[in-house]
């Protein structure tokens, strides 16, 4: 059953995201800055956060227990299917990618810019960035959005029910839009010990979904890979599972000149359909685990 709940969560949620509907960022934003005070000089403290994220995910997985030591686990699907419908979601960048493309393919980058400035990271948002540049901050961007926002909640959620997929996205959340700026870079450590192994479970999933011999060639720079951030495992694994330079502007642009006005939505086109093959194929294996008793 629960595949079922979140398959229906994941159908609901996507719909809405194509709309710009119920944008889960605003509801942790208010979450956290309607409650969120410390005292001056402990600005670095990570307690207060993870006790608003660490007590709702507690009691919702209490509540699965109870529900099911009880027999009454049905009686809870409604409610975690509008929790997962809460948590899943990033809303905003279907419109967004079709007016980025839209500046690209006229040549405007300034527009382009312009269009997805705010979604980029605060060292990344420099207005002298190249078109190269610009586009790769962009891609990284989207795919970390996407990650966060499914991948990382798919599989907290099958690994340990609600109340995991709800600790996993409330860390994730902390580390973005903690008031106190100074503990929020201690909530990214978290982040980062969080999405690990999802990560590198989704860049083996990019060989399947992908270009398996170009994936195989860069596959062993990210693992173990320690060093390496979500953003670069996502990248180096990305651009060997895609075909035709769609991670490689610089070399695109050499090879194909005359092509270059549509490589921007050719890019993010090739980045889309990857990720979508990918959480088919962890839908998959949801739906093997649940029929051999594992999940």
């Amino acid at each position: 059953m629960a595949l079922v709940v979140f398959l229906i969560a994941y159908v609901i949620r996507r719909h809405l995201d194509a709309r710009n509907r119920l944008n889960g960022d605003a509801l942790w934003r208010r979450f956290f800055h309607g409650r969120a005070t410390v005292e001056a000089g402990r600005e670095r403290d990570v307690r207060a956060g993870l006790l608003y994220v660490l007590l709702p995910a507690g009691v919702a997985g209490g509540l699965v227990y109870l529900a099911q030591s009880a027999g009454v686990r049905v009686a809870l699907y409604p409610l975690e299917l509008l929790v997962l419908v809460l948590l899943l979601g990033a809303p905003g960048w279907q419109s967004l990618m079709r007016a980025y493309s839209g500046a690209w393919s006229q040549g405007d980058m300034q527009a382009a810019w312009h269009q997805v400035q705010d979604r980029l990271p605060a060292s990344e948002r420099g207005a002298a960035l190249s078109p190269e540049q610009m586009h790769m901050s962009v891609s990284r961007a989207f795919m970390l959005s996407v990650f966060e926002r499914y991948f990382v909640v798919v599989f907290w959620y099958a690994l340990g029910g609600i109340g995991a997929a709800l600790m996993a996205r409330g860390v994730l959340a902390l580390a973005e839009h903690w008031p106190q700026v100074a503990a929020r870079e201690r909530y990214r450590g978290m982040a980062r010990l969080v999405g690990w192994v999802p990560v590198r479970l989704l860049s083996c999933t990019f060989g399947i979904a992908g270009d398996f011999a170009g994936w195989s060639r860069e596959i062993r720079k990210v693992f173990p890979g320690v060093g390496r951030t979500t953003r670069d495992v996502l990248m180096i694994s990305a651009n060997g599972s895609l075909t035709g330079y769609a991670l490689d502007p610089e070399r695109f642009s050499q090879l194909h000149p005359e092509q270059w006005p549509d490589f921007g939505e050719r890019s993010l086109g090739a980045i889309r359909d990857l990720l979508n093959r990918s959480m088919l194929v962890w839908i998959c294996a949801f739906a093997l685990l649940v029929i051999a008793g594992v999940l």
